[in-house]
């Protein structure tokens, strides 16, 4: 189990450095997009899915590989093919968990921030339709909130189209639980 980091320290600067603004939220540890936004209680559309991505881009007969934070928003689908297109590539697939460690980042745990780690930026256009949305910040406890003009300010990505609509629902959060009321219980009355 990885151990409760707070938001990276390295992003922060980042962000403060460009004099981007921003809010750290703080949560329960939630492994995935979804959970967060069940725990936050926010739509889907409004939290920035981040995966890793490895391309095989054709460079002079012959093949070089990049790694790129790829950005969705959580209620949609990476459409690989639509990625590789944009970008070119011969071949894309999922980074290995190898590399996210060699980066120094938990598995699950990558943010939008790809220029801190060498790694190409790549948006989809759908996210840009929220004003503000909650992205990785390379912990399981704290995400940030920023505008997403913002984002695309602090990493000049890539933009396109490169999702499909995913038809998940949030669970309705269940009633809370009520109390039953101090004082003395009224005798039930026998019947006859």
């Amino acid at each position: 189990m990885p151990a409760d980091k707070a938001a990276s320290k390295k992003i922060i600067l980042h962000l403060g450095k460009k004099n981007l603004k921003f809010e750290v939220v703080k949560h329960k540890k939630v492994y995935t997009a979804y959970d967060l936004a069940q725990t936050l209680g926010t739509e889907l559309d409004k939290i920035a899915k981040t995966l890793l991505v490895k391309a095989e881009l054709p460079v002079l007969k012959k093949k070089e590989s990049r790694y790129y934070a790829v950005v969705v928003p959580a209620s949609y689908y990476l459409e690989f093919n639509k990625l590789k297109k944009l970008l070119k590539a011969t071949k894309v697939q999922m980074a290995p968990e190898k590399f996210m460690q060699k980066l120094g980042i938990e598995p699950g745990a990558i943010s939008p921030f790809g220029s801190l780690r060498g790694l190409g930026v790549v948006v989809d256009k759908a996210l840009l339709k929220t004003k503000d949305a909650i992205v990785g910040a390379e912990s399981f406890t704290e995400s940030l909130r920023m505008k997403m003009k913002d984002l695309v300010a602090a990493e000049s990505p890539i933009i396109g189209s490169i999702v499909k609509k995913n038809k998940m629902k949030l669970q309705p959060k269940a009633a809370p639980k009520r109390k039953p009321k101090k004082g003395k219980a009224k005798p039930r009355k026998k019947k006859k």
